[in-house]
């Protein structure tokens, strides 16, 4: 007898009888999407998942997979061929991958080997950077795809976004994706530290340059020296600092306090706020001037309410850090729980819902969290909301790819803006020369 129990992550029931076949004594298990197989693998505890998708649609399985030591292997199903997507979901944690049309005898040697020498967790040098930030949302998604283009640049990136949506783990991902991988990512928060202060964190400074300087101190762009600054709460930089930051942009260069030498740097800026830059800059809090040079390049991360289908990968994979770090009873949550938390406005976002499930954790006693577990406040925002409202349209439903859905945003600036590049580029924020950059991309005139 086959003692063994297989997660099929699949809408096709070709696969599942193929399987069956491959394997008539093995116990399968189905699940019609990604976030459902996340719930049915804590209860009935697989020795094989098998996923169909590609490295997208199945990152929050990968993630979760990766958090824990003992999680079976996967065995991944694409629908093309596409050596990018193997490679990715290869470096991701998948055991094997395998493309349709599939045969019965290429299934059956893939499954003895994934079995019989199941992979270990990929190393977190070996995965990919992006693999950390869960995201099941086609908007999410699109963003990782963007950033992923970037990192391989030297450009200089903007990341905007409200307080809590993750800016922080996109500069990560996106220095250790870039050739600086080998240098040292440094960072600095704006808003962390006293203006008086902010000039010699950032240049550094000479022994004796003041009265406390008893020696020398090396400045945030020296200590990032052939690797990456990443700027946090750029908008709250006082005047003086974004004059000397936007002299350091043009010219390369750094004067430490005390120094009367100019100092060349190698290094590249990543700069994040939650502060709308465009209204900073017209109330005269922001230059203009700076503000071009730092946004070559702009993220936009979506709040938490415009990604609900991420609440559950990422409440999942919150569960099992806890679990694996200090134990937890929590297995999955109710789909009526599910339903409150995606009813919520999440105004502090990922780093609220993380709140949320540490409250969980010390509240909930039972296995699976239902309606009456959660805090008051989530339940009480949900309640206010009105119910007779439309659903939000979900970008799924227009069954693109991400290349299809950002060529027909292109297409829809250029048409709202008569072919106006400038116009376009500012619905689309983003500048002239990315703008440019994707119609050549996608062939558009």
């Amino acid at each position: 007898m086959n003692p063994h129990t297989f997660l099929l992550l699949s809408k096709d029931p070709d696969l599942k009888q193929l399987l069956q076949i491959a394997s008539p004594y093995a116990k399968i298990i189905e699940a019609s999407t990604v976030s459902e197989g996340l719930r049915l693998r804590s209860e009935v505890s697989p020795t094989l998942i098998i996923g169909e998708g590609n490295s997208h649609t199945l990152a929050p399985l990968l993630a979760y997979a990766h958090q824990t030591p003992e999680s079976p292997p996967i065995l991944v199903i694409g629908n093309r061929h596409s050596v990018k997507d193997a490679v990715e979901l290869m470096r991701a944690g998948a055991a094997d991958y395998l493309t349709k049309p599939i045969l019965l005898n290429d299934l059956q040697t893939a499954m003895a080997r994934v079995l019989s020498h199941p992979s270990l967790p990929a190393s977190s040098s070996s995965l990919d950077p992006f693999a950390s930030i869960i995201s099941a949302s086609p908007q999410m998604n699109l963003i990782k795809q963007l950033a992923k283009e970037v990192a391989s640049t030297d450009a200089t990136v903007l990341i905007t976004g409200e307080s809590g949506t993750g800016k922080e783990l996109f500069a990560d991902a996106i220095h250790r994706s870039s050739p600086r991988a080998t240098g040292p990512l440094v960072a600095l928060n704006c808003a962390g530290i006293p203006e008086n202060l902010l000039e010699s964190e950032l240049f550094g400074y000479e022994s004796g340059a003041f009265t406390d300087a008893k020696r020398a101190k090396l400045g945030r762009f020296q200590l990032a020296e052939g690797g990456t600054l990443f700027l946090d709460e750029i908008g709250e930089m006082s005047s003086t600092a974004q004059a000397k930051l936007l002299r350091v942009l043009e010219n390369h260069t750094i004067d430490p306090l005390g120094d009367t030498r100019s100092h060349t740097i190698n290094i590249r800026i990543i700069a994040a706020t939650n502060e709308d830059l465009l209204a900073q800059i017209k109330a005269g809090r922001f230059r203009l001037d700076l503000y071009y040079r730092l946004n070559v390049y702009q993220l936009r991360i979506p709040p938490l309410r415009e990604r609900l289908d991420d609440i559950e990968p990422i409440l999942l994979i919150f569960l099992e850090r806890v679990r694996k770090e200090r134990g937890c009873r929590i297995k999955t949550i109710a789909p009526s729980a599910l339903a409150v938390l995606q009813n919520h406005d999440w105004p502090g976002n990922v780093r609220e819902l993380h709140n949320v499930v540490e409250w969980l954790t010390i509240t909930c006693k039972d296995d699976v969290i239902q309606p009456h577990h959660l805090p008051t406040s989530v339940k009480t925002s949900s309640s206010t909301h009105h119910l007779d409202t439309e659903p939000k349209p979900s970008l799924l439903a227009f069954g693109l790819s991400f290349q299809e859905m950002e060529k027909k945003m292109l297409e829809e600036a250029l048409q709202k803006a008569s072919g106006n590049i400038s116009e376009a580029s500012r619905l689309l924020k983003m500048t002239r020369n990315t703008l440019r950059y994707r119609m050549a991309k996608y062939h558009i005139q």
